[in-house]
């Protein structure tokens, strides 16, 4: 997918910069829950412990969505957008436009929140 060069409302709010910092996330969040799995394992906790693997996996579902669609869930929920330095924001000026933005961003939110419920679930489920 195309990084656009420029803000679409509810449907990218981001530029490559911005991407570059969502994808560190994502890749924290994945390496945090293989470690989490890992130790788990390895230390044969209690399996009720396994949920706890829903935090990490829901950033990380939530920051791949943010990679895919080039859209930050904190700066829809804000009704602000970047396309330049890491920092600087610009206002959504337009109430509709705000409003396509926030619900994309609670769209994406739940989609990271499902997601981690299934992760979590799937590895308490595991013997």
């Amino acid at each position: 997918m195309n990084t656009p060069a420029e803000y679409i409302p509810g449907t990218c709010n981001i530029g490559p910069k911005e991407i570059k910092a969502r994808k560190k996330s994502a890749v924290f969040s994945a390496i945090l829950s293989a470690v989490l799995i890992t130790l788990f394992l390895a230390l044969h906790t209690v399996k009720l412990w396994r949920l706890t693997l829903f935090i990490p996996a829901t950033s990380l579902g939530v920051g791949y969505l943010q990679l895919y669609y080039h859209f930050c869930v904190n700066f829809g929920l804000r009704g602000v957008f970047n396309f330049g330095d890491i920092g600087k924001t610009f206002t959504v000026d337009q109430q509709e436009n705000f409003k396509k933005d926030r619900a994309k961003a609670w769209r994406m939110i739940n989609m990271g929140i499902l997601f981690g419920l299934i992760v979590a679930i799937i590895f308490y489920l595991l013997p």
